[in-house]
């Protein structure tokens, strides 16, 4: 087992942390070493009970990779296979950079504040609430201050396009066909209209991708390869000894 760190927006922090239909998916662009010409990339399968051993003999999980049908570079996850371990990094500050006497919560055993907790910057100095918090990097959060520890469950390599009704909902974006029915003229709708309607989820992955990755170069329409990644929610504690 192995650690890999793995960076959130807020929105994504507070989707992996609620309690009802909480966030188990991620979707990361692969970066390809080359676009060699005279071959394409292509997704496979490694590890699995015919798929070879480690050095120390256990089986290889089975888990996606993609090769060069040309060149045969070949490529697995750089955050890491299933029972591999994601730490998270997230916007915070630490309890010293807050002049208050009653932090609440757990924030005095963490020694940190989350800005995923106060959406709307609501967190604010007691002698002056109206001078801002200055939040840190998620970029520069140390291990000791991050609270959630994702395990992976499985990693595949398919296209960003290829998410899935239940893929989006995995994502953390809100069921909403699931709020006003999903049968025809269930409400007064055309089929056309329900139709539409229950591509929401994939519909509203498609905004939050191109708010991420568009300005990158990876916007949905390009339709890059991506790491999908499954994980599962193990631990919600930081360490609180630094």
């Amino acid at each position: 087992m192995k650690e890999h760190m793995l960076y959130l927006t807020d929105d994504s922090v507070r989707a992996v942390l609620r309690s009802v239909n909480p966030k188990t998916q991620t979707r990361r662009v692969v970066k390809l070493p080359h676009n060699n010409p005279l071959g394409v990339w292509e997704p496979t399968l490694v590890g699995g009970p015919n798929g070879g051993r480690t050095v120390a003999g256990a089986t290889i999980p089975e888990q996606g990779g993609i090769w060069h049908t040309r060149t045969g570079d070949s490529l697995l996850c750089p955050y890491g296979g299933p029972g591999d371990r994601l730490w998270v990094r997230e916007a915070w500050c630490r309890l010293s950079d807050v002049r208050t006497a009653d932090p609440g919560g757990d924030a005095l055993r963490r020694h940190a504040f989350y800005r995923a907790d106060y959406p709307g910057d609501t967190l604010m100095h007691d002698d002056n609430p109206a001078e801002k918090i200055k939040w840190r990097s998620s970029r520069f959060m140390p291990r000791w201050a991050s609270r959630i520890t994702l395990e992976i469950v499985s990693v595949r390599v398919e296209r960003v396009q290829d998410v899935s009704y239940e893929d989006a909902l995995a994502e953390g974006v809100n069921d909403f066909a699931a709020l006003i029915g999903d049968q025809p003229n269930a409400i007064g709708e055309t089929s056309e209209e329900t139709a539409r309607r229950l591509q929401w989820p994939q519909r509203q992955y498609q905004m939050v991708w191109n708010e991420i990755n568009a300005a990158r170069g990876h916007s949905w329409d390009a339709n890059p390869w991506i790491w999908r990644i499954e994980f599962k929610h193990i631990s919600n504690s930081g360490v609180a000894d630094a």
